[in-house]
């Protein structure tokens, strides 16, 4: 088998940057890895996902049950898995992936305040992703902890990943779900032994190069 890491963190944490500075550093060392980003924008697969960001199943992300939104997800890692890279990571390959199940704990699991129903939720999800559709259980997870007063902030100007216009998806534009999933991911990466990275020192940004460095050391604990 081989190893996954995933680079995770609320909207607005800094994810793609890290994960591309991470991806370019790698490479260059001729670590031979694979990437994959979450959704699959690029894949008939996120469909689904698409609808469901847009707000065709309801305005706010809360109108959609997590159960039925982490579903859209899951079958988009399915289908990327196995179309895309499960002989490499079954080899001893190395994958680098922007999101992944993470995403859905911490963006799904913000929608549930009771603490017994919401871990009977990532319960469910665990088993949802990586028994029944055989997903690999990430190696090591890192979550790029950014304050939601920030992240707000950063993404102010920032266009919509999948239709690359400033119209915001349903996640993006409810300040609530956004707290809601941040707090949800401080205590998650608790409970799953995420790696955190603290994005925010002395109430000011780190610097990208700063956080790239703190990730990159880690990470070469695995490679």
């Amino acid at each position: 088998m081989g190893k996954l890491f995933v680079i995770d963190g609320t909207d607005g944490s800094g994810k793609q940057t890290q994960f591309q500075k991470l991806v370019e550093r790698l490479k260059s060392e001729g670590v031979n890895l694979k990437v994959v980003s979450f959704p699959n924008y690029e894949s008939e697969s996120s469909s689904l996902v698409k609808m469901y960001l847009r707000g065709e199943f309801g305005e706010n992300a809360k109108d959609v049950s997590p159960y039925i939104a982490s579903t859209f997800y899951a079958a988009d890692r399915y289908a990327t898995f196995k179309t895309g890279y499960e002989e490499f990571y079954n080899n001893g390959g190395i994958i680098l992936a922007d999101r992944y199940t993470t995403a859905n704990m911490v963006h799904q699991a913000g929608k549930i305040k009771d603490e017994k129903e919401r871990q009977k939720f990532l319960d469910w999800l665990w088993d949802f992703e990586f028994n029944l559709y055989g997903l690999p259980v990430p190696t090591k997870a890192f979550f790029l902890n950014m304050p939601t007063e920030y992240a707000i902030k950063l993404m102010e100007n920032r266009e919509n990943k999948f239709t690359h216009e400033a119209k915001k998806d349903i996640h993006e534009r409810d300040a609530q779900h956004l707290i809601d999933a941040y707090n949800a991911a401080c205590s998650l990466a608790q409970k799953y032994d995420w790696y955190e990275v603290k994005c925010v020192k002395d109430d000011k940004i780190r610097s990208i190069e700063d956080i790239h460095e703190e990730i990159y050391k880690e990470i070469k604990k695995y490679i």
